[in-house]
């Protein structure tokens, strides 16, 4: 059951599920695009791909994500991903921590100036 969902300059996310602690959310990234560089200051997130392909920025390394590989991205790293792929990529990410709401990030680069 999908509980929310919003558009963003990048494409989309949807919350399918939230409780105390935890959040999963399945993300679509369009073509060319990506999210901003950032991190989380009280959360961690792991991703999934399920759909595309991906370039994940952690910290000072980048990654090649395709379906069924997943990344795990601790708090308070810098992290961001991309898509790689001509079509939309989707992926799944679940949130653990003690605060997960939206404005718990620090921005450090954004391709849509909203730093």
């Amino acid at each position: 059951m999908i509980t929310y969902k919003e558009k963003r300059p990048w494409g989309w996310f949807e919350i399918l599920h939230e409780e105390s602690g935890l959040k999963i959310k399945r993300i679509m990234v369009e073509p060319g695009k990506r999210l901003s560089l950032q991190s989380h200051e009280k959360r961690s997130e792991n991703w999934t791909i399920i759909k595309g392909r991906a370039i994940v920025t952690l910290d000072d390394r980048e990654h090649s994500l395709s379906i069924n590989q997943m990344i795990f991205i601790p708090r308070r790293a810098r992290h961001r991903i991309e898509n790689s792929g001509s079509s939309e990529m989707i992926f799944v990410e679940i949130q653990t921590g003690t605060y997960l709401g939206e404005d718990d990030l620090v921005r450090y680069q954004d391709d849509f100036n909203r730093i």
